[in-house]
């Protein structure tokens, strides 16, 4: 860093995460429901529910499925429709999946609207789903290009938001407690992006949340408007205001690796649960190592009704 260079993480507070839970290949898109934890453990193809007394079960197991496109089934993105069935991305398939608790089954099918891998999804009272893409073949060499969201209509229809524009592999997607905004991270354009929403789940007035430091991944958003979002190069999870002061950091030791993802939760939602793993590139190696895990971190400020 030279004279002229401005730290971006001066004068952000340093916050301190208590591992609770480890054991997991690479562990992602957190979600608090129903007073627990839920998370993607994607390379062992399952959603995994972590109880209060940091209990893990597995509460989806989508190994036997064959998928519709000889990939490997990896689950992503997740929410919950109004009648309680869950929704989940298949990423490589391209499909976002339904789960009734029993029965898993093909919800919605984005491969004609899909340029690539699907990723993460937040889901609104609705019950419509953004879902986001990579846009390229990552785990297969392709270089970045620019994708279109994607978004399944309450009554299972799909179609691609052209007017906004392509974004740089948006990955984690969130909406805010008041339900007029919509904020997701752009990984390959180092930036958050926000757009309106009006009461009919229609996005519009696309805009520059906060240019970062390094690239962006999962996100979540506090009751202050806030994004908690994780940076794959620092590594570690930041607090970014509008504009782009981060106010508070979080990072991990060097052994649990990168932290992609976090969500707010608890009783009063004042909890950051902190996803990290290792070896996110080799599907096989993290397997075998499944040193991916679960942080928390004291939040002042809740989650509100924000969702995830």
């Amino acid at each position: 860093m030279t004279d002229n260079d401005v730290d971006p993480f001066a004068g952000a507070a340093a916050l301190p995460a208590e591992q609770v839970s480890i054991g997991y290949t690479w562990p992602e898109c957190p979600r608090w429901h129903d007073g627990a934890l839920w998370f993607s453990d994607m390379y062992a193809h399952r959603l995994v529910r972590l109880d209060a007394d940091t209990k893990a079960e597995t509460v989806l197991d989508a190994s036997g499925r064959t998928s519709l496109n000889d990939t490997e089934v990896i689950l992503g993105g997740f929410g919950w429709l109004p009648d309680g069935r869950l929704i989940v991305t298949s990423m490589h398939e391209r499909v976002v999946l339904v789960w009734d608790g029993t029965d898993l089954a093909v919800y919605a099918d984005l491969r004609d609207l899909a340029t690539g891998p699907i990723n993460d999804m937040v889901v609104d009272e609705a019950g419509r789903a953004y879902v986001t893409q990579l846009g390229f073949e990552l785990f297969q060499g392709e270089e970045p290009k620019d994708s279109l969201l994607l978004v399944v209509e309450p009554d299972g229809t799909a179609h691609a938001l052209e007017d906004l524009g392509g974004f740089g592999s948006a990955n984690g997607i969130a909406i805010t407690a008041d339900g007029t905004r919509v904020v997701t991270a752009e990984v390959f354009s180092t930036r958050l992006s926000v757009m309106d929403r009006d009461p009919q789940g229609r996005l519009s007035n696309r805009r520059v949340f906060a240019d970062l430091p390094n690239m962006p991944d999962g996100l979540c958003l506090d009751d202050e408007g806030a994004v908690w979002t994780g940076l794959v190069d620092l590594p570690g999870i930041a607090r970014v205001l509008e504009g782009g002061q981060i106010t508070h950091l979080v990072k991990l030791p060097a052994e649990q690796g990168v932290a992609p993802a976090c969500v707010l939760g608890g009783p009063d939602r004042r909890t950051l649960y902190i996803c990290a793993g290792v070896e996110v590139m080799d599907w096989e190696k993290s397997r075998q190592g499944k040193l991916g895990t679960i942080s928390t971190v004291s939040a002042a400020v809740g989650g509100g009704s924000a969702r995830p």
